[in-house]
């Protein structure tokens, strides 16, 4: 074995043993990602059609408002969502439909 082939084979060896030392981090950060997935999904689809203030999308979901209104800042952000007109003290949010998803649907 030359010692470009057992650099390499540690390297390996180090990879394999980081990867399974952080087995529990990475499952965890894995497991967040998708329900916050799972979460925006849900949330796209409440703002549908007329829209809806953060209260009702987290009256309807189920969902704490705080973190209905995280995600919807978020949304904002990226130009997801636009504010609309107020209801009781609360903007009402509605989905943008961008040009290739109303092409494809």
């Amino acid at each position: 074995m030359t010692d470009t082939d057992q650099a390499q084979q540690e390297k390996k060896e180090a990879m394999k043993r980081l990867r399974q030392e952080r087995k529990d981090s990475i499952q965890r950060a894995a497991a967040l990602v998708k329900s916050q997935k799972k979460d925006l999904k849900l949330i796209r689809e409440q703002l549908e059609g007329e829209g809806a203030t953060a209260p009702e999308v987290a009256e309807a979901l189920t969902m704490d408002v705080a973190r209905v209104i995280w995600y919807m800042a978020t949304l904002k952000q990226y130009g997801e969502i636009v504010e609309g007109s107020k209801e009781s003290g609360y903007f009402k949010y509605k989905r943008v439909v961008k040009e290739t998803e109303g092409a494809a649907g």
